[in-house]
């Protein structure tokens, strides 16, 4: 027998390598071996989502992620990336910077490396979440009704109607369903210990879910085997089960209801989330001008004639809706639209007023919520937070402004927030006349460092960066949550500010089945 040659056998087994690190093959994973591409990861004294602090080894349920992209040359990185910024440019995948020199259409940044979920922590996160979105909805049934929860002294009165977007148009209104928030977008964080706390609930128009279902594609098809042996649970539902929400809520039971996606116009940050989720619904996608109301109902132009719409999925805050109602000058919503609402002819998601809940101080709250309407511990806790209204408070926060995060009542997006330690002592001046002057408009709350999870950085070097998890939820006839949510990423090293509008980026997340 002639002797196999020793490169030829050397290229031999480096193919068997790449095809059973391809398909997983029992025989490679769990070979004691140190992933070269994680050689140099320093986990640094937060909690790392991929390894655990105690042993320095990864979780089990990042095993089969780790193992894949041991065997991930520099080369097949970069192509994998390349293909994936190219799918998003060409799908127009983008987001707007607003006041920025350099342009505002942005490839919304994507890393290669999922954040990955075991299903006993999904259904915990599960329970937090339905039993916070329940808690909201009576809260802000109770507060344009019985007031129940001011009377008995829960929540202080000024707080709730002194809120930016207290609605006294919806006192005594009835929604369908006593349901205010049909969809909602909560912010979550880990802690040094990996607890999960809510960092504040989005119940207005939250924005995002497009590119979770965008990142999702991009991984099925970068990393297929990879996606398929994980056992990841599905998010492609989403859109069926949004229409679903919207539908619920028709005024004309018995009639297929006309939905509508109410968009500001092209030139919103998050235009393409709006285009995309209409077109996956199978709806039409409206500005302002496309709508026109009439004896009380609203109807949409469309080439054969207008046509009544039952249900408005609005995109654009209640200050836009209607300027007879709200802000004259607004040139993007339909004069009419909250008459029509108040009658019950329309139905609006989210209804006009949710923006009580999105209040950083009614955030506070939330968990004395819980226990009220609910009669129940809070499943997922808040950050302990600092009100500035309350005098003590004020003065520990004043004094302590080096140390803290302070944002404004109803900023987003990274805007109206002072990051202590980051901070110059001219900008926590000019913070706390801020504060001085406005106590009702600012809280405070300690800097938690969020969690860190490997990302694929310059010269594509694995470091950790900090993250958040906005999940998305419907609430409708049932809540549903959809498995996972859009995984931010701080990429700027350090930062602790996951906004795309900041530099941030975002990763696909696996829920796994078991």
């Amino acid at each position: 027998m002639k002797k196999v040659p020793s490169m030829a056998l050397q290229f031999c087994n480096r193919a068997k390598e790449s095809f059973l690190r391809d398909w997983h093959d029992p025989c490679y994973i769990g070979l004691e071996q140190s992933p070269p591409m994680f050689d140099n990861y320093q986990k640094e004294n937060f909690f790392d989502e991929m390894f655990a602090n105690s042993t320095g080894r990864p979780f089990p349920h990042y095993e089969q992620l780790k193992d894949r992209f041991a065997g991930l040359g520099i080369d097949e990185l970069e192509e994998k990336q390349h293909r994936v910024d190219n799918g998003f440019l060409q799908q127009g995948v983008t987001f707007t910077v607003y006041g920025d020199d350099e342009g505002t259409e942005r490839i919304f940044p994507f890393d290669l490396i999922p954040r990955i979920i075991p299903d006993s922590e999904w259904k915990l996160l599960e329970q937090g979440l339905t039993q916070r979105i329940i808690a909201l909805n009576l809260f802000l049934n109770d507060i344009y009704h019985g007031e129940k929860i001011i009377k008995d002294g829960i929540i202080p009165e000024d707080v709730v109607k002194t809120a930016a977007h207290y609605r006294p148009e919806m006192i005594g209104v009835d929604v369908p369903g006593d349901i205010y928030i049909h969809i909602c977008g909560s912010d979550l964080i880990r802690d040094g210990d990996g607890n999960y706390l809510v960092l504040e609930d989005n119940g207005r128009c939250p924005s995002g879910v497009s590119y979770l279902l965008e990142n999702r594609e991009a991984m099925k098809r970068a990393f297929p085997r990879l996606y398929r042996q994980c056992g990841v649970r599905a998010v492609d539902r989403y859109p069926d089960l949004l229409l679903e929400t919207l539908r619920h809520l028709s005024p004309r039971p018995g009639q297929t209801p006309v939905c509508a996606l109410l968009t500001p116009g092209v030139y919103n940050s998050a235009y393409f989330e709006h285009t995309f989720l209409a077109h996956k619904m199978g709806i039409e996608i409206v500005e302002g001008r496309d709508l026109i109301t009439s004896d009380g109902y609203v109807y949409m132009r469309t080439t054969k004639g207008l046509v009544q719409v039952d249900v408005i999925y609005r995109r654009l805050d209640d200050d836009f809706l209607d300027p007879t109602v709200f802000r004259k000058d607004s040139m993007l919503g339909v004069p009419g639209l909250m008459d029509a609402y108040l009658r019950g002819n329309v139905a609006l998601a989210n209804a006009v007023g949710t923006g009580v809940a999105d209040d950083k101080v009614t955030y506070a709250y939330v968990p004395d919520m819980i226990r009220y309407y609910l009669d129940q511990e809070p499943i997922l806790g808040n950050v302990p937070t600092y009100l500035a209204w309350r005098e003590e408070d004020m003065k520990f926060m004043l004094e302590n402004l080096p140390t803290l995060v302070v944002k404004a009542a109803n900023e987003s997006g990274g805007y109206g927030m002072l990051m202590g330690p980051a901070s110059t002592k001219e900008e926590q001046d000019e913070f706390a006349d801020k504060i001085r002057e406005n106590p009702r408009n600012y809280i405070a709350q300690p800097v938690v460092s969020l969690s860190r999870h490997p990302t694929i950085c310059n010269e594509h070097i694995i470091e950790g960066r900090h993250i958040d998890l906005r999940p998305f939820i419907l609430y409708g006839q049932d809540i549903n949550i959809i498995p996972g949510g859009l995984t931010r990423v701080a990429l700027n090293k350090g930062s602790l500010i996951v906004n795309s509008s900041q530099g941030g980026g975002s990763k696909d997340t696996w829920v796994l089945n078991h």
